[in-house]
C-alpha cells in the first residue's frame, strides 16, 4: 500500500514539477455547479443542496473544462488543473464514477504543437516509448480499408453489419465511434504511445473544424484512451451552437435537457485566446508508468 501511495505521490509531484518550470500557473475551479454537463454521452450527477434553507440541485462537475476557459477568458494565461471530477451511469473496465483528471491549456498553441507538450510530459513521468502520430482518416484506411470521411451513413451500415456490428444508431458519429472501437483500437494495443488526431467533423465537440476534420486528437497507451485534446473553440456563438446541438440531441435520446449556461456563454463576450488544450485521466496514465520510473 505504502509503495503504490509513494508512486502516484511522486506521480502527480512530476506532474507539478513539469507545469512550473514552464511557467504553467496551478488552478482550482468550482466542482459543484449551477448547470449539469450538455454533452450528449457524459452525465452530470445531481444533488440537493440548502435543503433547510431553501433547496436547490447542483450538479458535481465532469471536467474543470468550462470554469478553466472562463479564467483564459479573463486572462489567466497558461493553466492547469489537478482535481476529482464525477459522472453518472458510467461502466465498463476503465470507466468509473470517479476519477482523477489533469486537465491542462497552452496559449498560442495548436493541436500539434501540444501533442509535442505532452510528448514531454510522458517523458517527464518515465514513458519513453516510440511514439506514433497517425490521422483518423489514415488508420481507418490502413487497418480497416475503410475512407471514413466519405463514406455515407448508409454504406457506414452495411460495413458494420459485415462484422455483425449494431447499426441501430441516429447519428453517424455513434456509427464511427462504434466501428473505431471493433476494428481500430485493437490495432493499437502494439504501439506504446499513439495519438490519433484530425476526427470527423461530426465529432468536433468543442474544437474547431475546418472541412471534413475537427481540430482534436486522443493519445492511446497500450491501446487504452488516456487523453482528448483541442484546438479550441473561441467564440461564443460557437458554443452556443453545439450546446444547443447537444441539447437537442440529449432530448432526442429521452435524457435530461439542461437549459444553456449564460453565465458562461456570457464569460465569453471577450472570446477565448486562441490556445490549445487538453483532459487526460490520471490513473489510466499512472497505470501505463513503469514501477520505480519516477524521480
Amino acid at each position: 500500500m505504502r509503495d503504490a501511495l509513494k508512486q502516484r505521490s511522486d506521480f502527480l509531484a512530476n506532474i507539478r514539477q513539469f507545469f512550473s518550470q514552464r511557467k504553467v500557473v496551478e488552478v482550482c475551479t468550482p466542482q459543484l455547479l449551477g448547470y449539469p454537463a450538455t454533452d450528449v454521452y457524459i452525465d452530470s450527477i445531481a444533488m440537493q443542496v440548502n435543503q433547510k434553507i431553501e433547496p436547490k440541485t447542483q450538479y458535481l462537475h465532469t471536467s474543470p473544462e468550462l470554469e478553466m476557459k472562463k479564467l483564459l477568458a479573463n486572462g489567466s494565461g497558461d493553466i492547469y488543473q489537478i482535481c476529482q471530477v464525477f459522472r453518472d451511469n458510467e461502466q465498463g473496465e476503465h470507466n468509473f464514477n470517479e476519477f482523477t483528471m489533469l486537465e491542462y491549456y497552452r496559449l498560442g498553441f495548436d493541436r500539434y504543437q501540444l501533442m509535442d507538450d505532452m510528448v514531454k510530459l510522458l517523458q517527464c513521468l518515465g514513458l519513453c516509448g516510440s511514439v506514433h502520430r497517425l490521422s483518423y482518416a489514415q488508420v481507418f484506411n490502413e487497418f480497416a480499408n475503410i475512407d471514413i470521411l466519405n463514406t455515407n451513413f448508409d454504406a457506414l451500415k452495411k460495413i458494420a453489419k459485415t462484422h455483425g456490428l449494431c447499426t441501430d444508431f441516429e447519428w453517424i458519429e455513434d456509427l464511427q465511434i462504434l466501428l473505431f472501437t471493433h476494428l481500430i483500437e485493437p490495432k493499437l494495443i502494439d504501439l506504446s504511445i499513439c495519438f490519433i488526431y484530425d476526427y470527423p467533423n461530426s465529432q468536433s465537440a468543442l474544437a474547431k473544424v475546418e472541412g471534413q476534420v475537427a481540430h482534436r486528437f486522443e493519445l492511446y497507451l497500450e491501446g487504452v484512451e488516456v487523453a482528448n485534446g483541442y484546438d479550441e473553440l473561441q467564440y461564443q456563438a460557437d458554443y452556443r451552437q453545439v450546446f444547443a446541438n447537444d441539447i437537442k440531441k440529449r432530448h432526442q435520446l429521452g435524457k435530461y435537457s439542461p437549459k444553456l449556461d449564460e453565465g458562461f456563454l456570457n464569460a465569453l463576450q471577450n472570446s477565448l485566446p486562441p490556445c490549445a488544450g487538453v483532459a487526460i485521466g490520471i490513473e489510466r496514465l499512472l497505470s501505463k508508468v513503469p514501477k520505480n520510473a519516477l524521480k
